[in-house]
Order: structure tokens, then sequence, then C-alpha cells
């Protein structure tokens, strides 16, 4: 059931996830059609989060736009970035030299090479933000030896999250301490929860797949005047992902355009994205255990220790799955 619609303000709004936007153009959704997808989340009871380029938009939207309830999702570059509720750095160099206070939930869009070189810069931010999201832009490229590398960024971010724990504090960072507090899968959804109006008037699963000049046509699933219309929509559903059903890293996101391109399969994840999550899952089992030794520690759940990092390497009677 469809909850939540993304808004692209125009060609150029941020990346706030593993995709990149390449075009430049500076086209901004029609006035007309931005208003059309206003009335199209109310009327379908959607929240909007609104993104946005990194250059200012005109008085006219920013009114519209304050007529509906939403979220701003806005880089750090952009001269709007005090009034976002998700802040998007691009460039951890950004973070590092940003002076405001950002009370609000901030994305780090990192490549992994970058990300295994500065873990100890970001580990400092973590009890700085008030949430922090580590995106990994090259999840394509990882290769088995950049597994270990990942494993050791994550196990000194842990060791972080745990102390401040230990401290009293409630540090969030999603790579750890999502997983901690869920219970059950709490992956993007895009296609299931959440659709897109791109600035071109017509609705795709997900921003990324408007970028995408290989699939924009594919995963165009209707306009303002016809509607949506989401060719086999199940297949976005978790029950239809034969892997994740059965998976616990309830804090991967299931990303379905990293599927796409990956595994030519929406339903199906990459071995590099489920590696990925249960190296985190794991270190979030070594988070709470040890945090539970030192004092009395939500949440009641506790995670069981597993032998894989790739739920396919242990499948049982796959065609019963």
């Amino acid at each position: 059931m469809l909850q939540y619609l993304i808004i692209l303000l125009g060609d150029s709004s941020t990346s706030y996830c593993h995709y990149e936007v390449r075009n430049k153009n500076q086209r901004l959704i029609d006035f007309g059609n931005l208003k059309a997808g206003i009335r199209f989340a109310m009327k379908q009871n959607l929240m909007i989060q609104f993104v946005y380029p990194e250059s200012d938009i005109p008085q006219k939207y920013k009114q519209v736009i304050e007529t509906i309830d939403h979220s701003k999702i806005i880089p750090s570059t952009s001269p709007l970035a005090q009034g976002a509720d998700v802040v998007v750095f691009n460039d951890w160099k950004e973070l590092v030299d940003n002076t405001s206070d950002y009370p609000s939930p901030c994305v780090l869009r990192i490549s992994k090479e970058e990300l295994f070189a500065q873990r100890y810069t970001i580990k400092g931010f973590i009890k700085k933000i008030q949430r922090l999201n580590i995106v990994i832009t090259d999840i394509d490229t990882l290769k088995d030896e950049d597994f270990q590398k990942y494993e050791n960024v994550i196990d000194i971010l842990g060791e972080e999250i745990e102390c401040l724990y230990k401290a009293g504090l409630s540090p969030q960072l999603n790579v750890i301490t999502d997983r901690i507090a869920l219970t059950q899968m709490n992956n993007c959804n895009a296609g299931c929860n959440n659709i897109t109006l791109a600035p071109d008037g017509r609705f795709y699963i997900c921003p990324a797949f408007y970028y995408s000049e290989e699939d924009k046509e594919i995963f165009n699933v209707g306009n303002l005047h016809d509607g949506l219309s989401i060719k086999a929509a199940h297949l976005y559903k978790l029950q239809y992902a034969p892997l994740c059903r059965n998976c616990d890293a309830y804090q991967c996101k299931r990303c379905v355009w990293l599927n796409r391109n990956m595994t030519y399969d929406i339903t199906t994840p990459s071995h590099e994205q489920c590696v990925l999550s249960h190296i985190e899952r794991n270190s979030s089992r070594k988070v709470l255990e040890n945090v539970r030794k030192k004092k009395d520690f939500y949440p009641e759940q506790d995670i069981k220790e597993i032998n894989y990092l790739d739920p396919y390497d242990v499948r049982i009677d796959w065609h019963k799955i």
C-alpha cells in the first residue's frame, strides 16, 4: 500500500541513495505538475517528500510546497539546507568543512575507497549529528578483498556506538543502530509503499530509474493524467523476494534499482548487497551484546549468531522458499 510520494523538484535534484544524478539540466518540474502532484498525494492520502536541487527554487514553488504536510530532502550545498528535514552530503569533505548545526538527519553519500580511508573522520561525527545515514555509491564495484575492509570500518564505527550507548547517549547510525532497534524488515520499499513523480510529469518506481536512460521507459509507471499503472506490482513486495523474506538483516534497504542493475531481477539482491548487510547485522549483534554486559539496554529482542554472510549460500530446499 502506497504511503509516500517522492517529488523530484528538478532534473538536478540531489541523489540521497546509491544512484548518481548525471543530468545537470536546471529544468524544474512544471509548476502545474507540481500542483497536480500535490493534489494526487492529497487524494491518495500520501505523505510527500520533496527532493531539492542544489540551486534555489522560485518563491511560488516554495509557497505551494508549504500548502501540504511534507518533508524536505536538500543537499548541503543548497542555500535552503538549513530548512531541510534531511540534509544530503555528496562529499565527505563538506561534512568536515560544515560549521552549521544540523539537528536534522544527515545522509553521507560516499565511495568505498573514501569510506575506507575516512573511517576515523566519520567516526567522529556520529555523536555530533542527530542521525547519520551512510550510503555507498559504488556497491557494484566491490570485490572480495573489500569486504574485510568494510568489516574493519563497521567495527570501528561499532566501537564508537558502543561507547556512546554506555555513556547513556542514543546515537543513530543506519548501518549499526537500525538493526538493533528493528524487529522486522524496514527496506526502501520503492514501488510498494513509495513512488516517485519526476520533473517530466511521469511516475517512476524510484528516482534512480528516472535517471537511468536504459531503464527509464521500462520503469515509467504512469503519469498525472492517467494515474499509476505498475506492471507486476506484487514483485516489489517482500513476500515475493525469496531470499529477503527469510532474512533477518532488517536494516538492509533491499534496493530494487541495485537488484535490477546487478542481478537483472528486481526481487533478487546481489551478493555484494547481502554481504554488506550481514556484516552490519553482525556488528549490531556485537554492540548489543557488549552493551548489555554493562547496563540494562533496550530492545528486548536478541540478534542470533549466524555462520554466513550471504543467505544464498545457506539456502535450504530452494524450491520451497
